[in-house]
């Protein structure tokens, strides 16, 4: 959908689908809560993980990675898959699976929130619903636009699934089931790349996790997530025996 010639139309494009990313993450966020926030300056670089090998074995990865993060290992391969398939499509955006982690923490606690599961088929159950967003809590308030077919509610919108988009913003960046972690973390990769940013670099992150959520509270809780996830893996890695 951002990826048009015409800058104007970009332009206006990026900013009516922040405008929506607030009222989705801010519900979003408190669903999911928040890690111990790392104290960081806005601009500051992403934690710097490893780029996955284009031949990782996702499933063995994940297995090994979730016993490091204590994310479910199911999820841990949507963000994998999410990162691989994302530097495949716009490889100067460099995404990493740990900045979709640090989102999924927030959002949901990677699809596991209100008792929540993801299945072998990446589907999580129960399916995950934000509050309505009808102007309090922090919210603005956003009329229904689908109908409820997503969100169940037919005069409201309400953030859906493991990642809690709007209906809205899935219609432009999701495929599938915004209930499915892999479709979820796959939109989300897409979200965060829109635009051709690199978000390997400190202004291009801040740019796309601000875009998503334009809390810069929420931004840091987010680094500091994806900072810690980065590290419990590097960690593991280097004191695995060669």
């Amino acid at each position: 959908m951002r990826v048009r010639s015409l800058l104007a139309v970009l332009g206006g494009l990026l900013l009516s689908v922040g405008l929506v990313a607030v009222v989705v993450l801010a519900a979003g966020a408190v669903l999911g809560g928040r890690p111990e926030r790392v104290p960081v300056d806005r601009g500051a670089p992403p934690p710097a993980a490893a780029p996955l090998a284009a031949d990782t074995d996702v499933a063995g990865w994940a297995r090994t990675a979730a016993r490091d993060t204590r994310i479910p290992a199911r999820t841990l391969q949507a963000y994998a898959r999410a990162e691989l398939a994302q530097r495949e499509r716009t490889p100067d955006c460099r995404l990493s699976w740990s900045t979709l982690a640090g989102i999924g923490r927030i959002e949901s606690r990677h699809g596991t929130i209100r008792g929540a599961e993801p299945g072998a088929d990446g589907r999580v159950d129960p399916p995950i619903v934000g509050i309505p967003l009808d102007g309090t809590n922090g919210t603005r308030r956003i009329a229904d636009t689908d109908g409820g077919r997503l969100d169940g509610d037919p005069e409201l919108d309400r953030a859906v699934g493991p990642m809690q988009f709007l209906p809205g913003t899935w219609e432009m960046f999701g495929e599938g089931d915004p209930q499915n972690v892999d479709d979820a973390a796959l939109a989300a990769a897409g979200y965060l790349c829109s635009g051709g940013r690199d978000v390997a670099a400190g202004a291009g992150w801040w740019d796309g996790v601000l875009a998503y959520n334009r809390s810069t509270s929420y931004a840091r809780d987010v680094w500091s997530a994806a900072a810690d996830y980065t590290g419990r893996v590097d960690h593991a890695s280097s004191a695995a025996p060669q």
